[in-house]
C-alpha cells in the first residue's frame, strides 16, 4: 500500500489534492482513499491531508503516521513542522519550493525533489493555490497516471478552472525534474 501526506496551509487545497488523488488513483484501477485531519482551522493554519493507494481494498482507517511521500505545499512549513515525522526509509519528500533539494539539507535515506509550485500556480492559475500542480508532479513520479490525473481534475473542478488547472497539472509534469 502507498501512503501519502500532504502538508499545506488551510486554503491552499490540501484536502482537495489528496481527494483527487484517490479520484485518480481509482481512475487507474486501484483501490484508494482520502481523508483530512484538522482541528479548529482557518485559512493559512497547518493543515494535514492523506491518501492510500493500493492494489486491493483498503481496510485501515487511521491517520497516516508512516508515509511511503509527504508532500509540503507551503516549505515555510517546515520550520514549525517536522514533515519529515515517519517518513519511511527511502521515501519521497516533494516540496513547493524554487530551492533546490540540496538547499534543504535532508540527511537521510530520503529523495526530496522540489518544484517551484507556487510560480506555476501564478503564471496558469493567477493564484498562488498550488494543489494541482503538486498533482501534476505527482504523476511524474509515477504514483498515478497524467491521463487519470487530467480525469480527476477535470471532474473536480468547473471548465474553466478546470482548464486551467489541467494546465497547471501538465506544466509540472513537464517541469519536474526526474
Amino acid at each position: 500500500m502507498l501512503e501519502v501526506r500532504f502538508h499545506g496551509r488551510g486554503g491552499q487545497g490540501s484536502v482537495t489534492a489528496a481527494e483527487v488523488l484517490a479520484i485518480a488513483a481509482f481512475k487507474d484501477g486501484k483501490y484508494s482513499q482520502a481523508f483530512p485531519i484538522f482541528g479548529v482551522e482557518r485559512r493559512g493554519a497547518p493543515v494535514q491531508a492523506f491518501c492510500r493507494i493500493d492494489e486491493k481494498p483498503i481496510k485501515q482507517r487511521c491517520q497516516v503516521y508512516e508515509p511511503d511521500l509527504v508532500v509540503v505545499q507551503d516549505a515555510t512549513l517546515m520550520s514549525d513542522v517536522d514533515v519529515t515525522a515517519g517518513l519511511k526509509e527511502g521515501g519521497i519528500l516533494l516540496i513547493n519550493s524554487a530551492k533546490s533539494p540540496e538547499e534543504f539539507g535532508i540527511n537521510s535515506n530520503t529523495t526530496v525533489k522540489t518544484i517551484d509550485a507556487t510560480r506555476l500556480a501564478l503564471e496558469t492559475l493567477g493564484r498562488p493555490i498550488v494543489n494541482t500542480v503538486m498533482l501534476g508532479a505527482l504523476a511524474k513520479l509515477g504514483i498515478v497516471s497524467l491521463n487519470s490525473i487530467v480525469e480527476a481534475v477535470g471532474e473536480k473542478f468547473g471548465c474553466k478552472l478546470a482548464e486551467k488547472n489541467i494546465l497547471a497539472v501538465k506544466k509540472a509534469f513537464e517541469e519536474l525534474p526526474i
